[in-house]
């Protein structure tokens, strides 16, 4: 009889996802006792609610080709509005759902045209209107709507153009706040619309170049929540007079405030703080002025902040780096803490999970260039990915990223160092600002310095440094592997990232024309600019084996991107393996498509920087 050997496990990619994920939209239902979010059960974004006496959850929507992107519930209850797309095609459009179930009803039918309800309480407090916005008049700009439910008539409150986007109602319904989003995602003006046919009244100083993001009003209506870094190097807190404009800072951190809630009675106010990259939750009562005492949350990012209208639950979701996103309830009242969901990886061990260093490295101007260090287990030497975040203007963050890809390496041998390059937010707005109209500039310097940082580490072998990146990220690993090519890359993985600057910046929304240009560049008038910096013009100086995933669908980085640096590649020879994915847009919704890009991407980065 022979002894059967016993052949060891090794975990894939599927084994370290979550068995859930959730988008970060969620409301609380008006009388406190039940939630709404979007998760992806059936393998696609849908909507769901959740009773917080019981736990009993209720799925609202089920479907296969539409993504729901957005909920809010209206203030009598009994039905809620969502925005949901078509395979990632990002034309969003607005639909109501009755609480307790049934068949959707469709408040918008333009399948060309992108809706938005507002960025924040898309109701009046009476519930009789929506504020929402869309291009429908002009492919070029973004008028904001009112919907009268009573009446099934749609107002135009602005049609001043450009992108402007309504952010909350005043307590009395009277007036609508609105952002006026100008060249960049950080230069932002605030008008006040009313319903009786006036133009909007500016709040703000036309040629002060700053962030405004809406939050909610006061009760009294005197005034209403901004986060705005006006005045300052990171995004405060304030209040802004309705009359005159003037702000009142209630929290001025040397970091980002980044999300704010309030009750609706108006007394409980909390806001979230990014520090360095870990989210802190803050309250204040509003009616005595003092601070509330808020319980520390685990070591992660958190979004989605919302609170009860009695001011007695705090919800959000929240992600670790060795914890998927999760939902977090958090009862002001007690100081305590009750995780509303509990999504674990499918089959892997967190127990063996690996937590990031923090570190900053420095880069060739004299900045430190702050990063999330990821070592796997063992003396080394060992490969390392240099992964990129997207945006530009996004930040790495401590969090389960790309649903555990990073733990899926590490527990392969293949370390991670995901720098936050000039560019990226949460370092104050000089340091954002520093990427606008230098894409492939001070950013791809600081890729060089980080691979010079990490060659001097003792534990990483210099010759298995590869580097992996979505969107942006695409474009920096294109370029790294480009224009830097000297740096001698083991691998590289694109992901749906733009390769010629000209032709993207041609392609892009027409509502993005004013965006494009202030932070790529005006495809005309900088086109030869754009084509230096752009990958493709140094396509033949690639030689690192290459994965690209894209999909078909994608509005914001076209399949052309991907296509053409391809083609030039595979007419050299060089590895390249291309994977489309005919039903997703930019990124990967379909929890069976990210499974098998980010598996398929994991095994081609194993086999070129593991043992």
């Amino acid at each position: 009889m022979h002894r059967l050997s016993r052949i060891p496990y090794v975990p894939g990619y599927r084994d370290f996802q979550s068995g859930l994920r959730f988008l970060p939209t969620l409301a609380i239902a008006p009388d406190g006792d039940a939630i709404a979010y979007v998760d992806d059960a059936n393998g696609q974004f849908n909507l769901v609610t959740q009773a917080l006496s019981t736990g009993d959850t209720r799925r609202l929507t089920a479907g296969t080709d539409s993504t729901v992107r957005r909920v809010a519930w209206h203030p009598g209850g009994e039905w809620l509005l969502y925005l949901a797309d078509d395979s990632g095609d990002e034309n969003t459009q607005l639909y109501r759902i009755d609480a307790a179930g049934g068949i959707p009803v469709r408040l918008t039918d333009a399948p060309d045209v992108q809706y938005s309800a507002a960025l924040g309480e898309p109701f009046s407090p009476d519930g009789r209107f929506i504020a929402y916005c869309g291009n429908d008049r002009d492919p070029a700009d973004q008028d904001v709507l009112v919907l009268d439910l009573s009446a099934d008539e749609v107002r135009r409150v602005y049609t001043g153009g450009g992108r402007v986007y309504p952010g909350h109602w005043s307590p009395d319904g009277s007036r609508l706040t609105l952002a006026q989003w100008r060249t960049t995602n950080s230069d932002h003006l605030v008008h006040l619309a009313t319903l009786d046919g006036a133009e909007p009244r500016s709040l703000t100083p036309y040629d002060d170049v700053a962030t405004y993001w809406l939050g909610p009003w006061l009760r009294d209506g005197s005034g209403f929540l901004v986060m705005s870094n006006v005045g300052r190097e990171f995004t405060g807190l304030a209040t802004m007079d309705a009359e005159s404009g003037a702000l009142t800072w209630l929290d001025t951190p040397d970091w980002d405030v980044e999300e704010v809630a309030l009750s609706a009675d108006g007394r409980v106010l909390v806001w979230n703080v990014n520090v360095d990259g870990f989210t802190q939750l803050r309250g204040r009562d509003l009616v005595t002025g003092a601070d509330i005492r808020v319980p520390e949350l685990p070591a992660g990012a958190a979004t989605g902040l919302t609170v009860s209208g009695d001011g007695r639950f705090v919800v959000l979701r929240l992600s670790t780096a060795t914890r998927p996103w999760n939902i977090l309830l958090i009862d002001l009242t007690y100081g305590e803490l009750r995780w509303l969901s509990n999504v674990r990886p499918v089959t892997a061990d967190p127990a063996t999970f690996r937590e990031p260093t923090l570190v900053r490295y420095p880069a060739q101007d004299g900045r430190q260039i702050p990063g999330y260090l990821y070592r796997p287990e063992g003396p080394g030497p060992a490969g390392v990915l240099i992964s990129i975040h997207g945006g530009p203007a996004w930040q790495e963050l401590p969090v389960y990223m790309h649903d555990g890809f990073y733990q899926y390496l590490l527990a392969h041998g293949v370390g991670v160092f995901a720098p936050n390059v000039r560019g990226s937010l949460g370092y104050g707005r000089t340091y954002s600002d520093l990427v606008n109209r230098d894409w492939g500039g001070g950013d791809l310097t600081d890729l060089a310095d980080a691979v010079a940082y990490l060659r001097a580490q003792e534990w990483i072998d210099p010759d298995r440094i590869g580097v992996m990146g979505a969107s942006y990220g695409g474009f920096a690993v294109l370029s790294c592997l480009s224009r830097l090519s000297e740096l001698n890359w083991a691998a590289g993985v694109d992901l749906y990232g733009p390769s010629n600057l000209v032709t993207l910046a041609k392609a892009s929304p027409p509502t993005w024309r004013s965006l494009v240009a202030a932070v790529i560049g005006d495809p005309e008038a900088d086109a030869d600019r754009l084509m230096a910096r752009s990958p493709v013009t140094h396509a033949d100086r690639i030689r690192a084996p290459l994965m690209v995933i894209q999909g078909a669908n994608d509005p914001r980085v076209p399949r052309q991107e991907s296509d053409q640096i391809v083609e030039r590649l595979r007419s050299r020879g060089v590895e390249v393996r291309y994977e489309v994915f005919p039903d997703e847009g930019h990124g990967l919704l379909r929890r069976d498509n990210q499974a098998r890009a980010f598996a398929n991407a994991g095994e081609f980065l194993i086999k070129h920087l593991g043992d």
